[in-house]
């Protein structure tokens, strides 16, 4: 019987691939290369000696390929095969980048799991006091698992034209300059072993503008550090025993999120492991009958799918390990916490309550989510199994939009939906919250988030057309909520509620007439009217008092029909009637610029806020919450 392993992970195309290999005395050995995507063989040579080197022609793709070696004698070289002595798997990287796309292949994980239960050769089992603490590449085995967590995704990428160069992971080792010619990575199926080196060059790379697609689970759940040129994984799993915590705590073999390294890996990927669920050994194929549930149906991932809030899709993607954020229900929303390390920003898509799996192995959930990670955008499916479930037409199409969009240049004026229509006669942002005057008298407010989030009504704001809020820390009038009504009245609350958690208005004086839309910047307050005019105001007096007069209101310049306007960081923002934003700087008669991007948030929007960098449209014809990004800025 032949022994064989790859004396590297990956290649490109014009380099040499050495193998070791080893064979009894019974016949020479022949080595069969095959693409492991699709199963087609590229290449046949007869092995002399114990090193093979395969010679990687140009016109190779950029794949994951099989190394098979069999025993064979004169009688039977050009025998079948599909019963190998031994094989090994390597990846061929693109020599440019050739796709937009970078597929990231978790040899590490295979490693690890390479010999498992052996005392003194595997990693596992995770508490065996006779696991190895090391455990090198040049040793035959450490290929795909019998599962095949990965297959499923890049078969189908195969099978639909979708272009993706490929990698190890062991590339992303110092990888920057590797990922810096990609717009989208894609961690896949079971990536369970990450160096520093590695993560440090993934989140560099979402923090640029790069974006990351995790269609898998348990992902970079333990730290590992190479030696040995990278042939060698320590993951020692106990910080007692590993000599870096007295000389390098951050390095420390043991969980992500554990002391002395305290990084928990969901700062990176959204979801953890730590809040998912495991079915293992002979309860696995449970896996098969659990489903996710969508719960922000009109975000962008799902489009397309015709799924509404509470239908159940991707039966038998969940599995054999699932990842999960900790998450409050809000109203029949749910909302992650960011107690878990979780990021403020991350957007929960779909769940699956999996406690009863407490019974088959780890009791959990999973989570479905998206967050934003410095300019990047980070996608996480949070299962193992999610390439197994490709023939449901709902995970095909989520994983179409996911490629499709983040594989894109970078549109930061594109408007994206945050919440459910409602009918909203005006918006304002107070810190991180919302605030809406409704068409049925309520003032309501809501996380300044992308979740859907319910509006809560907190007050009453009858009559009311617009609703500002000046910036913190600017000389003026007092900091909190600005009203003017439809008779033209200017009404003034507090930027927090009474004891009882309602907001209750006090006047403020008056406001131009028919004035439709209002901002507050630089200790001003702005107001435009039905006749197309732009009038500003001080927020207060010399004298300190405040209240404003119709009469101390100015004229400053023509602002067309806006039926919104709101202000941030120094500048004015008008939506305009057909649904275009213009901005300005709040000086004397500056004309209106259009806004870069997108024409508007969409027909019907009637309302304008601007908060953390973005700006909010709300609508009361039915169309959902949105936001975009306010730059880049105006150029038209």
């Amino acid at each position: 019987m032949a022994t064989a392993y790859a004396l590297a992970t990956s290649v490109a195309p014009g380099e040499r691939l050495m193998f070791q290999v080893d064979g009894s005395a019974d016949g020479p050995v022949t080595a069969t290369v095959y693409d492991a995507v699709d199963g087609t063989p590229v290449a046949r040579s007869r092995v002399e000696g114990p090193r093979w080197v395969l010679e990687i022609p140009e016109g190779w793709r950029s794949s994951l390929y099989r190394a098979v070696f069999r025993e064979t004698s004169a009688e039977d070289d050009d025998a079948s095969e599909t019963d190998p002595d031994a094989e090994a798997h390597f990846v061929v990287r693109a020599a440019a980048p050739g796709a937009p796309v970078l597929l990231s292949v978790p040899f590490a994980t295979w490693q690890a799991y390479n010999r498992f239960d052996v005392p003194g050769e595997g990693l596992y089992g995770a508490e065996n006091p006779e696991r190895a603490a090391r455990v090198s590449f040049d040793r035959p085995g450490g290929g795909p698992p019998t599962e095949r967590w990965e297959h499923g995704l890049m078969a189908w990428l195969r099978a639909n034209d979708i272009a993706v160069d490929y990698c190890s992971g062991l590339d992303l080792h110092g990888g920057d300059d590797l990922l810096a010619g990609y717009r989208l990575l894609v961690v896949n199926g079971h990536d369970e072993y990450w160096t520093k080196e590695m993560r440090d060059a993934v989140e560099t790379f979402t923090r640029r503008g790069g974006n990351l697609a995790v269609f898998a689970a348990n992902t970079a759940w333990w730290q590992i550090r190479l030696e040995d040129a990278g042939r060698t994984i320590v993951c020692h799993r106990d910080a007692v025993a590993d000599p870096f915590s007295a000389t390098d705590p951050e390095r420390v073999t043991v969980e992500w999120s554990s002391a002395p390294v305290n990084r928990p890996e969901n700062a990176m990927t959204g979801v953890s492991f730590r809040r998912g669920a495991g079915c293992w050994g002979p309860y696995m194929p449970l896996m098969r009958e659990e489903s996710y549930t969508a719960r922000f149906a009109d975000h962008w991932v799902f489009e397309g799918t015709g799924l509404t809030d509470g239908d159940q899709f991707g039966r038998g993607c969940l599995g054999y390990e699932t990842d999960a954020a900790d998450i409050e229900e809000r109203d029949g929303v749910p909302r992650a916490t960011g107690r878990d390390g979780t990021p403020a920003s991350f957007v929960v898509l779909a769940t699956a309550d999996l406690a009863h799996w407490a019974h088959y192995g780890q009791g959990g959930a999973a989570t479905m989510g998206v967050f934003e990670s410095g300019a990047g955008t980070v996608f996480n499916a949070g299962t193992v199994n999610w390439g197994a479930a490709l023939h449901d037409p709902a995970v095909d199409r989520i994983t179409r939009n996911v490629l499709s969009r983040l594989s894109e240049p970078p549109d930061r004026s594109r408007w994206t939906v945050i919440g459910p229509a409602a009918d909203i006669r005006a918006l304002t942002a107070v810190d991180s919250r919302l605030f809406a005057a409704l068409a049925d008298g309520a003032l309501a407010v809501r996380d300044l988030c992308g979740q859907n989030l319910r509006w809560r009504p907190v007050g009453r704001a009858e009559g009311v057309v617009a609703l500002a809020v000046p910036r913190e820390a600017v000389t003026g009038g007092p900091l909190g909520i600005y009203a003017a009504t439809a008779d033209g009245e200017l009404r003034y609350t507090d930027a927090d509620p009474g004891p009882d958690g309602i907001y209750q208005w006090s006047a403020f004086g008056r406001v131009p007439a028919n004035t439709s839309a209002l901002a507050a910047v630089n200790g001003a307050l702005y107001a435009t009217d039905r006749d197309g005019l732009l009038w500003t105001a001080p927020l207060a007096r010399p004298d300190g008092s405040s209240g404003l007069d119709a009469a101390e209101w100015l004229e400053c310049g023509k602002a067309g029909m806006l039926v919104g306007l709101t202000a941030m960081n120094g500048r004015l923002y008008g939506l305009a009637d057909d649904g275009t934003i213009l901005t300005r700087r709040p000086l004397a008669h500056e004309p209106w610029q259009q806004l870069d991007g997108d024409t508007g948030p969409g027909t019907g929007s009637t309302a304008l806020a601007a908060g953390a960098g973005r700006l909010i449209a709300g609508s009361c014809d039915g169309v959902p919450l949105r936001w975009r990004e306010a730059g880049p800025g105006a150029a038209r």
